[in-house]
C-alpha cells in the first residue's frame, strides 16, 4: 500500500473539494514545495488529526499480555492443519514472552532450571546464540551454587543441557560458514571493474545527460548477455506490510493469524526467517537477529516504534519519506538541508524524453549556452568531484515532478506529511537531531531545531512525490502450491519498496536490454542481451511488451511516470495492423485461422466465411477461465483425477476458439503437467509442459526469465522420470537462460547443477525405450 488508506484519502479529497476556490488556486499555483507544504499544513485542523488517530488505532501494534495465549492456541490449530509455516510463525510470537512472565511472577525455584533450559532452547531456535550461551552459563552457575539441583531428575536436565551446548556450537559453526557462502554469492555479484565516477556501477557504463532527456546510462564497450552492470544496495527500503487489515475489518479478534511477508522477512535486511526477533516496543517490527534489531533501532526505529499504526495508515511512501529524512542525520547534510530552505532549489524542472537530442557529456558536468558561450554545469546528484554515489545527496536530486502531480495529490501528500510532523513534534524527538553536527545545526535552524519541523516536512513531501517515479519494487520468487508436489509453481512477489539512486538513472523501455533481480536489499542489473558500445542501458518500469498491449502500456506510463513512451516496441506495435498479440488471439472454429476485426470478428482465411461477435468470444473466455480456476483448486486439494478430467475438458473447449499460443491454453497445459507429475506419469507431464513452453516462448521470448523458470520445471520432470539425456539437455538450456538473469549463485542455478551432478554420477543404464 504505497499511498494512505482509502478512508484517509477520501477524507482529504472531500476536504479539498470544500476549500474556497482561492485557497485551491493558491496551492495549485504554488511554485515551490515549501509553499505547497506550508499552505497545506495551515489547513490541518485538530478534528483532522483526531480522525487520523482513530484510523491509526485500527492497526494494533502495541504489546498485549493476553496475546501469547491466543497465538499459542492458534498455532496449535495451524499445526493440526499441517500448516507448519503458519504454526512456527505463531509459536515464535509467544514462547519467550511466556517464559519471562513465569520468571517474574514467582515460578517455583525447584522448576527454575527447567524453565531456564526452555528459554535457552527458544533463544537457540531464534538464532540468539550469545543470549542462549549466557542463559546456559547462568544455569550451570545455579548447579554449582546449589548442589542439590544436581540430584536426579536433574541428571536428565544436565544431559539435555549438554546436547544443547553441542547444538549451539554447531549453529555457531554454521553461522561462520553461512556468511562465507553468502560472501561467495556476493563475490560473484561483484563488479569486475567498478566505475570510478558512478558508485555501484560497472566500468562498462557511462553517465550522460541531455538538456531535454535528462540523465541516462550508456555502454562504453560491447556488453555480453549476463554481464553485471549495477550492484546497488537500497539507500532505504521498507517492507511491504502485505494484507494487514485494520481492526474494524477483522472478524473475530484484534490479533491476526494471517501470515504476511512482515512475519517471514527481516524488516531490516529482508532475510527470510521463521523465528523472528520481535522489537521490544511494538509487535509489528521483526528481525532475523539481535544485530539487525539493534541496527534498525539506532538508524530509525527508535523514532518509528511508537508511530507504527500511523505509518501503516499513511502508507509505504510516507514511511520511506520519514526514513529517508531520518537517515539524513548520519551524513554531512548541512548543505542539503540549507537547500531545502532555498526556494529556488525546490523548483522542479521537467525533462521530457527526446530521442533526437542525445549528447554524451563529461562526468559530473553538463553543458549549457549562456550569451553564446558553452558553460559547464554540474550534473544533478554528482558531488564536487563529479562522482555520482549512493547517498542522500543523490536521492535528494531525484526529480519529484512537482508540476505533473495533480493539486489534489499534492494536497493529500502535504497534509499526510504535516500530520506525521505533528506527531513527531508531539513525541518530543530530541533523538532526531543527535546525528547532526553542532555546526550544521546552527546553520540550519535555531537551537531548538525547528520546533514545527517545517524543514523536515518539506523534505518528506519532496521524497513522497519523488517516489511515484523513483520507487523500486524489491521482489522475491516465492513457491506456490504444496511443497510436497514434485514440481511447484513460482511467482514473483513484491517484498519491499526501496529507493536506489543509481538504478533510478536508467530510462524505461517496454522491451529492455537488462534484467533486475534482488538478493536481500541489493539490486543487481545484468545485460539480458548483447548491448553495443554507445547504446543506452534500458530498464523496464513495469509495463512490458510481453505483459500488455501498447495502448495499456502507454496509459500506465503516462499516469505514473508522466511521459509518452517512444521505445522501439511501442513504435513497432503502433504501426502494426494486427488483431493483437498471438497470446490473446481468438481462432476460427472451422479452420483454426486467426479471427480479425473489432466488434465483429471474421476469419482471416479468405476462403472461410466464419464470423462471430467479440463479446460472445470474450464471454466464452471468461467462462473457460473460471473452469480452469476450479480445476486448479482441485489440483491444490489433491483431487488429481478430477483435476485432470476438468482440465482436459477445458483444453477441448479452448481448441474450438483460442489460438494454440493463447495464454489460457498455456495455463491449461501447465495444469495438466502438474497433475500428471503428481500422479507419477512423467511422460504425459513432460508432453503437456512442452506445449506450455511454446506459449511462454511466443509471449516472453526464448531467452526470457519466464522461459528459464519453465525450463527449470521441465528439467525437474525429466529428472524425476529418469529421462537422463532429455534432463541433461534441458538442464543445460535452463542454466544458460537463468545465468543471464540471476548469475551462478541463484537457488535455481544451484538446484540445476545438483541435478546435473547427480545424473552424471549415475551408473550407465541399459538402453531402453525413451520416456
Amino acid at each position: 500500500m504505497d499511498l494512505p488508506v482509502d478512508e484517509w484519502k477520501s477524507y482529504l479529497l472531500e476536504k479539498w473539494s470544500l476549500l474556497p476556490t482561492s485557497i485551491q488556486l493558491t496551492i495549485s499555483t504554488a511554485e515551490t514545495l515549501s509553499d505547497i507544504f506550508l499552505q497545506s499544513s495551515l489547513l490541518l485542523q485538530p478534528q483532522d488529526e483526531m480522525f487520523l488517530k482513530r484510523l491509526s488505532r485500527g492497526y494494533f501494534v502495541g504489546k498485549d499480555p493476553e496475546a501469547p495465549l491466543f497465538y499459542r492456541e492458534e498455532g496449535n490449530k495451524k499445526f493440526q492443519e499441517k500448516d507448519y509455516t503458519g504454526a512456527a510463525v505463531l509459536y515464535s510470537k509467544t514462547c519467550l514472552i511466556d517464559i519471562m512472565r513465569a520468571q517474574t511472577h514467582g515460578y517455583p525455584e525447584r522448576l527454575q532450571p527447567k524453565i531456564m533450559l526452555r528459554k535457552a532452547e527458544c533463544l537457540v531456535t531464534l538464532g540468539r546464540l550469545q543470549e542462549a550461551s549466557q542463559t546456559i552459563n547462568d544455569l550451570e552457575s545455579n548447579f554449582t551454587a546449589k548442589p542439590a539441583l544436581a540430584d536426579s531428575p536433574f541428571h536428565i536436565l544436565q544431559r539435555n543441557l549438554h546436547h544443547l551446548k553441542i547444538k549451539i556450537q554447531e549453529k555457531k559453526n554454521l553461522t561462520e560458514i553461512f556468511p562465507a557462502a553468502l560472501a561467495k554469492a556476493f563475490e560473484d555479484m561483484d563488479l569486475r571493474e567498478e566505475n570510478e565516477k558512478i558508485s555501484s556501477a560497472s566500468s562498462s557504463v557511462s553517465l550522460c545527460t541531455d538538456p531535454l532527456k535528462g540523465r541516462y546510462l550508456i555502454a562504453t564497450k560491447d556488453i555480453l548477455p549476463g554481464e553485471l552492470l549495477v550492484k546497488e544496495a537500497a539507500f532505504v527500503s521498507v517492507l511491504t506490510p502485505g494484507e494487514m487489515q485494520p481492526l474494524h475489518q477483522a472478524l473475530d479478534s484484534k490479533w491476526s493469524t494471517k501470515v504476511t511477508n512482515g512475519d517471514l522477512y527481516c524488516h531490516q535486511c529482508l532475510k527470510h526467517t521463521l523465528a523472528t526477533v520481535p522489537c521490544d516496543g511494538c509487535t509489528y517490527a521483526k528481525y532475523c537477529s539481535q544485530e539487525c534489531m539493534q541496527q534498525a533501532w539506532e538508524l530509525y526505529h527508535s523514532i518509528e516504534c511508537s508511530l507504527g499504526g500511523l505509518l501503516l495508515t499513511l502508507g509505504v511512501f510516507c514511511h520511506i519519506a520519514l526514513r529517508l529524512t531520518l537517515l539524513a542525520r548520519f551524513e554531512n547534510v548541512g548543505e542539503i538541508i540549507r537547500k531545502l530552505c532555498d526556494e529556488t532549489s525546490l523548483k522542479d524542472i521537467s525533462l521530457p524524453e527526446n530521442k533526437n537530442m542525445v549528447k554524451t557529456l563529461n562526468y559530473g558536468q553538463g553543458e549549457s549556452e549562456e550569451n553564446g558561450k558553452i558553460v559547464q554545469t554540474p550534473i544533478p546528484g554528482c558531488d564536487v568531484n563529479g562522482k555520482y554515489e549512493n547517498n542522500y545527496y543523490a536521492v535528494f536530486n531525484l526529480l519529484p515532478h512537482t508540476e505533473n502531480h495533480s493539486p489534489e495529490h499534492k494536497f493529500l501528500c502535504a497534509l499526510s506529511v504535516s500530520a506525521l510532523c505533528r506527531q513527531l513534534e508531539a513525541a518530543s524527538l530530541q533523538a532526531l537531531t543527535t546525528g547532526l553536527k553542532c555546526s550544521e545545526l546552527k546553520a540550519v535552524a535555531t537551537p531548538d531545531f525547528c520546533p514545527d519541523l517545517d524543514i523536515w516536512g518539506v523534505a518528506m513531501l519532496r521524497h513522497m512525490l519523488q517516489l511515484q517515479c523513483n520507487a523500486q519494487a524489491i521482489t522475491t520468487i516465492q513457491q506456490t502450491g504444496s511443497k510436497e508436489n514434485i514440481i511447484t509453481d513460482s511467482r514473483q512477489v513484491r517484498l519491499a519498496t526501496g529507493i536506489f539512486p543509481v538504478v533510478s538513472l536508467l530510462n524505461h523501455s517496454c522491451s529492455p536490454n537488462t534484467s533486475v533481480s534482488f538478493i536481500s536489499t541489493v539490486a543487481t542489473i545484468r545485460a539480458s542481451q548483447q548491448i553495443r558500445k554507445g547504446q543506452e542501458i534500458l530498464h523496464c518500469y513495469g509495463p512490458h511488451e510481453s505483459r500488455m498491449g501498447v495502448a495499456e502500456r502507454q496509459q500506465k506510463l503516462r499516469a505514473q511516470y508522466f511521459f509518452d513512451c517512444n521505445c522501439p516496441a511501442c513504435q513497432t506495435e503502433a504501426h502494426r495492423m494486427t488483431a493483437g498479440p498471438r497470446w490473446e488471439a481468438f481462432c476460427c472454429n472451422s479452420c483454426r485461422a486467426p479471427m480479425q476485426g473489432d466488434d465483429v470478428l471474421s476469419c482471416g482465411n479468405r476462403s472461410c466465411t466464419e464470423s462471430i461477435s467479440r463479446d460472445h468470444l470474450v464471454s466464452r473466455l471468461q467462462d473457460l477461465q473460471q473452469q480452469v480456476k476450479m480445476a486448479r483448486e482441485l489440483l491444490r486439494n489433491g483431487k488429481l483425477e478430477q483435476a485432470v478430467r476438468r482440465l482436459l475438458g477445458c483444453r477441448h473447449k479452448a481448441e474450438s476458439f483460442l489460438s494454440a499460443e493463447h495464454t489460457v491454453a498455456g495455463e491449461i497445459e501447465d495444469g495438466l503437467a502438474q497433475a500428471y507429475a503428481a500422479l507419477g506419469d512423467w511422460q504425459k507431464s513432460a508432453t503437456h509442459l512442452q506445449k506450455s513452453l511454446q506459449v511462454v516462448e511466443v509471449r516472453h521470448g526464448p531467452c526470457s526469465v519466464e522461459m528459464g523458470h519453465e525450463l527449470f520445471k521441465l528439467a525437474q520432470i525429466f529428472f524425476s522420470g529418469f529421462a537422463i539425456p532429455e534432463a541433461l539437455n534441458t538442464i543445460q538450456k535452463a542454466e544458460k537462460v537463468l545465468l543471464v538473469h540471476y548469475g551462478p549463485w541463484h537457488d535455481d542455478i544451484q538446484e540445476l547443477r545438483k541435478m546435473k551432478s547427480c545424473l552424471l554420477d549415475l551408473p550407465p543404464i541399459p538402453v531402453g525405450p525413451s520416456m
